[in-house]
């Protein structure tokens, strides 16, 4: 019984040093950094169903047209960019979670091929579903 709380503990202490990592990478980016460069990277989830991997990413406020997805062997990549608001462009910012500017998240695949099967946008995520080819 301790073991399993330690162990949940333990994974809630590793979930929270990325989520740390993560948001230190979004907001103390190099100052000057080139636009192409990634500046922070969109929660995800990745799950199996039904003999297909879903994974749904979480990005609200970016244009499904403009959202690019390249599968290199069995790592997806999904690249684009949130613009920020121009409602920002006069004014005083009070407060600003929400990251823009270019994103890219790589996702590793468990081994295989694959070929998507379906791309949709439900509640602000993209929503991608592939089919293992082997």
């Amino acid at each position: 019984m301790t073991f399993t709380r330690h162990t949940i503990m333990w994974e809630a202490a590793v979930d929270a040093i990325e989520r740390a990592e993560r948001l230190h990478r979004q907001f103390f980016r190099l100052a000057g950094q080139h636009a192409r460069t990634p500046i922070w990277e969109p929660p995800i989830e990745v799950f199996e169903q039904d003999a297909q991997i879903v994974i749904v990413v979480a990005l609200p406020g970016v244009s499904p047209d403009l959202i690019g997805l390249n599968l290199q062997g069995e790592t997806l990549i999904v690249a684009a960019e949130r613009k920020l608001p121009r409602a920002f462009a006069a004014g005083q910012v009070h407060c600003m979670e929400i990251p823009y500017g270019r994103f890219e998240r790589r996702i590793q695949l468990p081994h295989g091929r694959y070929r998507l099967a379906r791309r949709g946008v439900e509640h602000g995520c993209l929503v991608l579903a592939f089919d293992r080819l082997d």
